[in-house]
């Protein structure tokens, strides 16, 4: 019997063990959920979701232009492939030409009775490594020389060209890689600021000026005030590029577009003068750089205005401490004040 209440004893101090642990654990448990529900961290105002908006959309619009520039960089490179490659084509038809005549004066020599050791070039499936013979040259004919000579040249430059295009496909391959991790940096930030405000209701988004409000802008300004201003710019392709961007006005931000239709800050300032005949560089950086300097107080109408420490956005400006920009993917093209944003110099590009 001793041997049967034993087990009874066993099982019981390991019921109390059980018992004990599963009480342990739910305090824990409790304890753990009270604590998270203490320490939540609040939800944040629409002014701060505001706030983090707004810094998400200054560094994509960084990003944006890094993108631009390398955007420029790698559609001039893949001009100059396409170039040295039309080169190159024409040289091939040359020395194509070049080796057919020398073909027909040796199929004549052969008629004749015998094949000129010059005139095998036409034949040979290393026409280069021929040509470097010291004997050939010697045994060549006058007549032939100076097609032997075109000949080597045409066969060089080939070669030269071949170089070159491996050059810019490596140089391609680089920039087309950059653009891809700029492009992810600026969707990145783009969503990120997407998902922040639709955490707000409509009437929030309106009060913290996440620009849904602003397409209204479009009729704001009347004729007067885009006279006015083309008729203050310091000559007509200024008042030409004024005179656009208020054509402008209520277009979608699209980051790296340059218009007709929709555009990024600096792809507004560029098409603007593009169609005043004057070609801008494509970054706000770059652009800066594209006329003379002038201080604040000389603004007038058709200077680009720029913004930030490292020169990442542009707008146009318009007269009476106002700008047409480009502002960000919540808000269209609009009239807005020059120190709505860290102002960081001005130039004057006509």
């Amino acid at each position: 019997m001793g041997a049967h209440r034993r087990p009874r004893q066993r099982a019981k101090g390991g019921s109390r063990a059980r018992t004990a642990a599963t009480i342990t654990l739910a305090g824990a448990a409790t304890a753990t959920g009270l604590g998270g529900t203490g320490h939540a961290d609040p939800q944040p105002t629409a002014a701060q979701v505001r706030a983090k908006v707004d810094k998400l959309y200054q560094e994509a619009e960084v990003a944006t232009e890094k993108y631009n520039g390398v955007k420029e960089k790698a559609d001039a490179a893949e001009r100059r492939l396409e170039e040295l490659r039309d080169e190159a084509a024409r040289k091939e038809d040359g020395l194509n030409s070049a080796r057919e005549a020398l073909g027909s004066v040796a199929a004549a020599q052969y008629r004749s009775g015998g094949l000129d050791p010059a005139l095998q070039l036409a034949l040979s499936s290393d026409p280069d490594r021929y040509l470097d013979g010291a004997a050939f040259v010697e045994r060549a004919g006058s007549r032939q020389n100076a097609t032997v000579g075109r000949v080597r040249k045409e066969l060089r430059d080939i070669e030269r060209l071949r170089g070159a295009a491996r050059v810019e496909v490596a140089s391609l391959t680089s920039r087309r890689a950059e653009l891809k991790r700029h492009r992810e940096t600026v969707t990145g930030k783009l969503e990120k600021a997407r998902r922040l405000l639709s955490r707000l209701t409509a009437e929030e988004r309106a009060r913290v000026g996440d620009g849904t409000g602003d397409r209204a802008a479009r009729s704001a300004p009347g004729p007067r005030e885009s006279l006015s201003a083309t008729a203050e710019a310091p000559n007509s392709r200024a008042a030409a590029a004024v005179a656009y961007a208020y054509q402008k006005l209520g277009s979608p931000y699209v980051w790296g577009a340059t218009g007709p239709n929709a555009f990024d800050c600096s792809g507004l300032t560029q098409a603007a003068y593009r169609a005043a005949g004057v070609s801008l560089p494509r970054t706000t950086y770059a652009q800066i750089d594209a006329g003379r300097r002038v201080s604040r107080s000389d603004l007038l109408p058709g200077d680009l205005v720029f913004f930030y420490s490292g020169i990442s956005h542009v707008g146009i400006y318009v007269g009476n401490g106002q700008m047409i920009h480009a502002p960000n993917p919540s808000a269209p093209v609009r009239v807005a004040p020059v120190d709505e944003m860290p102002f960081a110099g001005a130039a004057r590009v006509v």
